[in-house]
């Protein structure tokens, strides 16, 4: 059994990685004041409901807090991952992968559950600047969501057909990054616009 730990990699390939991973970094970075702003635009029309529905019209508790739980615990199984990739066991890596990918995707099926939900009781995006705000917002985070899952089933194939090399693990590792800033976000948007819509 080989594990990453093992690999030796060129002084120039450790380099290229380090690279690799500033340049993720600033990514994450710049999708932070992204949501920042998209936050900051909910907080200020959140009250601008137009004598149309308001959060506590259309907000489920019983939805979110299953969204909530299967994104959290997604984020539980890619570190369940993370720790078979560091012992090099790809079978591990491929279930947990597997399994981070259904819990994702049960997350998007309630998600598009929830907006088809809203939009057929007429409380759509075009309905108020509170809805329009809250649809920019959670579905921009749904969206990354979705393009996460398609970056586990491309991993998922590549640890399949090429093991645990040192340039997969290190693909997958900016995945995890990416996979847990957006369950980081999802907390965020639980406490900003749930939690106070539903109370």
């Amino acid at each position: 059994m080989t594990t990453v730990a093992d690999m030796t990699i060129s002084h120039r390939d450790a380099e290229r990685y380090e690279e690799k991973d500033f340049g993720f970094w600033l990514y994450l970075m710049s999708d932070a004041v992204i949501f920042a702003l998209l936050f900051a635009t909910y907080l200020i029309m959140v009250g601008n409901a137009a004598g149309g529905p308001t959060p506590k019209d259309v907000f489920e508790l019983d939805r979110v807090v299953a969204e909530t739980a299967l994104l959290l615990l997604s984020s539980t199984t890619f570190g369940i991952a993370a720790v078979a990739l560091s012992a090099g066991e790809r079978g591990k890596v491929l279930l947990w992968l597997a399994v981070t990918f259904l819990l994702g995707a049960g997350f998007i099926y309630l998600e598009i559950g929830e907006f088809a939900g809203m939009i057929a009781e007429g409380a759509g995006p075009q309905r108020s600047g509170f809805l329009s705000a809250f649809f920019t917002l959670v579905g921009t985070h749904g969206l990354h969501v979705s393009v996460g899952l398609c970056w586990i089933l491309v991993m998922m194939g590549q640890v399949y057909f090429k093991g645990i090399t040192a340039p997969v693990a290190s693909r997958l590792m900016r995945l995890g990054l990416f996979w847990h800033f957006l369950d980081i976000i999802w907390v965020v948007i639980f406490s900003v616009v749930y939690l106070p819509g539903l109370l």
